[in-house]
């Protein structure tokens, strides 16, 4: 096993396991061989550790070997619900399903991933609740009116996505301290000035519990008042967090729940509440008695983060209906609430039910999984198969976009442990589609122990007199005792009379100073290299301090073991350098050396001193087996040459056969010397020839009866050749000749035409030439 420890390191053997559930959790390679007999001598426990090809290689039967898979198990698999919307049949909610499978078993081994899929359908006319939260400050006045008449109108248009709706109402202003709101008794009993009828300010109303009934929605909303406040931001957090909370007095029931939200101004959160002098941070409980909010004064309005964990806990989608001013601030909210939807609210509340009917749209075609926190060491992933082939993974890989109600879209989803938990005990987690009510519980079950451990026998025998459990072909030890079969007390470790049992004889080393003395048998150390080990008895061996070759251990072609070289099969030497393979040393004749030397580890050593390289075949001061035999072949064949008078004298000692054609003659691979050869005659004629020589010493000769004798030259081409070359070389330079001239006149004539424009014409005045004018001075003008 020495010799697959050098192929490369394992980090099963880094894991240095002391038993079966340590070795396991090393990763999803490793494997514990449970064979009693398996560790050589000074070999500690760890070493029963090492990945499946390790310990088959090292002789570990594979029965013997403790390597427990994950797996999976589906406890719940209902079929996702088809039905359409108007169908006869009505099904309670909870009889409809959306998400497939329900519940599953995953046993998860440290390092293995389990793959599930997960499909989701979303249900026609599936059931809807809807809250509409209302701001009541007195800003929000004209709105408040066509809100009035909005729970007929959308129990209408509702209708078109499902038959099982209902909606509710409640209403919000602010905090009722200072200073965001005035507390003087007049302002307590009217918020609004002049002869505005408003009514006290509250934090949070629930006006309507969830109802089917749209009439009687218009009917309490009909009989609502506006408020008013001091500030601009209002307390709608404090709404949303008791709506969210507050379950059974809102009515929700386990279907699609969605949250209105519609205001016309910013929102306090957390820490704003310090200026009433409130700091007590909130607690996310429900607070409504008789439909108030009733601990606004004593708690702060709760933070972002707060409500994401509340709405996502409780299923609820919120829909923010805000005016166009603080559209910027709700875009940014949004981002931080899964499954929620801005739409921008006209001055009056008057396009609500369009705003609502597009942001549901916008919500259901997207869905989101979430899973619940996961147990320390766990992690998951997940890959979307959504609509029309698009595929995405890591974080993208949780979501499918552009779905319509009725598409069926597939998750893929990996769940891996990376370290079994401390107690080794069963957890659960959940997976479910943000905003709906229908998850996935896995129930997680870890493999942090082998099978054979339960198996094992409590004070065994076999642990020396019981001092130990006798556990998957090793000795788990008591307390207070040690070493491989539990047989010394920790007392006894350093004692000089066990250390006498780790030294070799005349030595004074323990353990070959590779080791330690433990009961005393030696323990070998590990090395920094995992590749390199020591062994035996004192530690005395190893499996990296053998010859090398070419820089490899053995050459690569054997194991080390004990400093010695075992050579596989075909190499020998000291570093199993030499082959014995004769393949490299074959001549092209097809001898060994070509006969004239020996194979020595796949090298021919060439004994004839007159013959070099790699197979004995070259011949620097030899003349040449076919011209040698050049004459006598020529002579004998074709009876001419230069021994044609003496060729029965000198030409006799080899037997002669003719063939017809080059393709008849001998070809390599016979078992005699064999040389092809390629001869001129006297008449400058090729003919062909072999020459061999068989193991009596009989030389045999083959020759080609015809020799190939080059025709003569065709005259009439050649001289036709040389004619038309002349005549074309005539004319050539007469073209030549003819190109030069007219390039020649052109450059003249060009030289004349400059010439002519440079020319300049003499223009003085004729010496007979006098003027017609007389010009005459008067002597007394001066030119005044």
């Amino acid at each position: 096993w020495n010799g697959f420890a050098q192929q490369g390191g394992s980090d099963c053997i880094k894991a240095n396991a002391k038993s079966c559930g340590e070795c396991i959790q090393a990763g999803p390679n490793c494997g514990w061989c449970k064979k009693i007999d398996f560790l050589q001598e000074g070999e500690p426990t760890s070493a029963r550790c090492d990945d499946l090809a390790a310990l088959k290689s090292k002789g570990c039967p594979v029965e013997d070997i403790e390597n427990p898979r994950g797996d999976k198990q589906v406890l719940e698999d209902r079929e996702v619900t088809n039905r359409k919307i108007g169908a006869a049949e009505k099904l309670k909610p909870e009889a409809i399903t959306q998400i497939q499978p329900q519940k599953l078993v995953l046993k998860l081994r440290v390092g293995e991933p389990q793959t599930f899929s997960l499909k989701f359908k979303r249900a026609e006319d599936y059931p809807i609740d809807l809250y509409y939260l209302m701001d009541l400050s007195y800003s929000m006045k004209d709105d408040l009116e066509n809100v009035k008449s909005l729970g007929t109108a959308l129990m209408l248009e509702m209708e078109k996505i499902t038959s099982d709706f209902r909606i509710g109402f409640g209403s919000f202003v602010e905090k009722t301290v200072m200073p965001y709101i005035s507390t003087t008794p007049a302002k307590l009993r009217n918020p609004c000035t002049g002869d505005q009828n408003c009514t006290s300010p509250f934090s949070y109303k629930n006006v309507l519990s969830l109802t089917s009934e749209g009439n009687k929605f218009n009917e309490l909303v009909g009989k609502q008042h506006i408020s008013g406040n001091l500030d601009s931001p209002e307390g709608g957090f404090d709404a949303i967090m008791q709506v969210a909370v507050c379950g059974e007095q809102i009515g929700w029931r386990n279907v699609t729940r969605l949250l209105v939200f519609s205001t016309d101004a910013g929102f306090h959160f957390a820490g704003d509440g310090k200026l009433g002098g409130i700091v007590l941070p909130n607690d996310g409980k429900c607070h409504l008695e008789n439909n108030m909010y009733t601990m606004s004064h004593y708690y702060d309005y709760p933070s972002i983060a707060h409500l994401v964990q509340k709405l996502s806990e409780n299923n609820i989608q919120t829909i923010f209906a805000v005016t166009e001013e603080f559209q910027a601030v709700y875009k940014e909210l949004k981002n931080l609430i899964p499954k929620s939807a801005v739409g921008t609210l006209s001055s009056n509340s008057s396009n609500v039910i369009q705003l609502i009917i597009d942001a549901y749209n916008s919500l259901s075609s997207e869905v989101i999984l979430e899973n619940s926190k996961l147990p320390k060491g766990v992690t998951i992933s997940y890959k979307s198969f959504c609509k029309n082939g698009v595929n995405d993974t890591q974080e993208d890989g949780r979501k499918c976009s552009n779905i319509s109600i009725g598409d069926e879209v597939k998750f893929e989803i990996n769940v891996t442990a990376n370290e079994c938990p401390k107690k080794g005990q069963n957890e659960t987690i959940k997976i479910k589609p943000l905003g709906f009510t229908e998850e996935v519980e896995i129930n997680l079950q870890f493999i942090c122990e082998c099978q054979c451990q339960s198996e094992g026998e409590p004070n065994s025998p076999a642990c020396h007199e019981g001092n130990g459990t006798f556990e998957c072909g090793a000795c788990r030890c008591n307390e207070g005792r040690i070493g491989r079969l539990c047989e010394c007390s920790t007392d006894e470790v350093n004692s000089e009379d066990m250390d006498a049992y780790c030294r070799r004889e005349n030595s004074t080393e323990i353990c070959s100073n590779n080791g330690e003395c433990i009961c005393g048998q030696c323990v070998c150390k590990k090395r920094e290299n995992t590749n390199e080990v020591y062994s035996g008895k004192y530690c005395e061996c190893d499996n990296f301090n053998c010859d090398r070759s070419n820089g490899l251990i053995c050459g690569g072609n054997g194991i080390c073991k004990c400093r010695v070289c075992e050579c596989f099969p075909n190499f020998t030497g000291s570093a199993c350098d030499c082959s014995l393979d004769t393949f490299p040393c074959m001549a092209s004749n097809g001898q060994i050396c070509n006969g004239r030397g020996t194979c020595e580890c796949g090298t021919c050593n060439c004994t004839d001193p007159k013959f070099q390289g790699a197979t004995c075949e070259m011949c620097q001061t030899c003349v040449g087996v076919c011209a040698e035999h050049k004459d006598c072949v020529q002579c004998r064949a074709f009876d001419k040459g230069e021994k044609k008078e003496t060729c029965s004298q000198e030409c006799m000692h080899f037997n002669m056969t003719r063939v017809e054609s080059r393709d008849k003659l001998p070809q390599p691979g016979q078992p005699d010397p064999l040389s092809h050869c390629k001869e001129k005659d006297v008449d400058d004629c090729w003919f062909y020839f072999t020459y061999s020589v068989n193991s009596n010493g009989e030389a045999s000769v083959h020759v080609v009866e015809t020799p190939e004798c080059p025709s003569g030259p065709d005259i009439i081409p050649i001289v036709a050749g040389v004619v038309a070359g002349i005549v074309l070389i005539g004319l050539a330079l007469l073209l030549i000749w003819k190109l030069l001239m007219i390039i020649h006149d052109r450059r003249e004539f060009a030289k004349f035409e400059k010439e002519k424009m440079n020319a300049k014409w003499d223009t003085g005045e004729n010496p007979i030439y006098k003027s017609a004018v007389t010009t005459v001075v008067n002597p007394k003008y001066e030119g005044k």
